[in-house]
């Protein structure tokens, strides 16, 4: 027979777990939020967190600062990689300096096929942008979003 102060912990643990589970995955999922600052700033902003897999995928790169952002090219630094780091897409663009004002933002949607013409597979993957800033530093932003069955 199990005692009745183990049961009780055991209980309460249970319960513990499930509510500290539900808590983590609501904050898992929700979409970063839109916030002007002053300076550079830029956010990355996909239209949901959890996709289905061959599900478009909408991506808006705001620049949610007061500075003008430059970019390196004309897909303003999007990628699309594996946790790792691993770059699985990235547009194809023209070389060219792109420039972003301040509130301005690009739409992009990425169908989930890598740049080798394949389709990604199901799990987590980063969105990520880059901008040179003025003094030379680059400002790099990312989120992660997930592909599931």
């Amino acid at each position: 027979m199990i005692p009745k102060g183990a049961a009780i912990f055991f209980i309460v643990g249970l319960v513990a777990a499930g509510l500290l589970g539900t808590y983590l995955l609501q904050i898992a999922n929700q979409i970063p939020t839109l916030v002007y600052i002053d300076g550079p700033s830029l956010t990355i902003i996909p239209e949901k967190i959890n996709y289905r897999p061959g599900e478009p995928i909408h991506i808006r790169i705001i620049n949610s600062g007061t500075v003008p952002l430059t970019f390196a090219d004309s897909s303003y630094g999007l990628k699309i990689a594996q946790l790792d780091g691993t770059v699985i897409y990235s547009p194809i663009s023209a070389q060219v300096i792109s420039k972003l004002d301040p509130k301005e933002e690009k739409n992009f949607v990425w169908d989930q096929t890598k740049t080798d013409g394949s389709k990604a597979y199901q799990g987590r993957y980063k969105i990520i942008s880059n901008a040179s800033l003025d003094n030379g530093n680059v400002l790099q932003r990312s989120v992660t979003i997930n592909i599931l069955t």
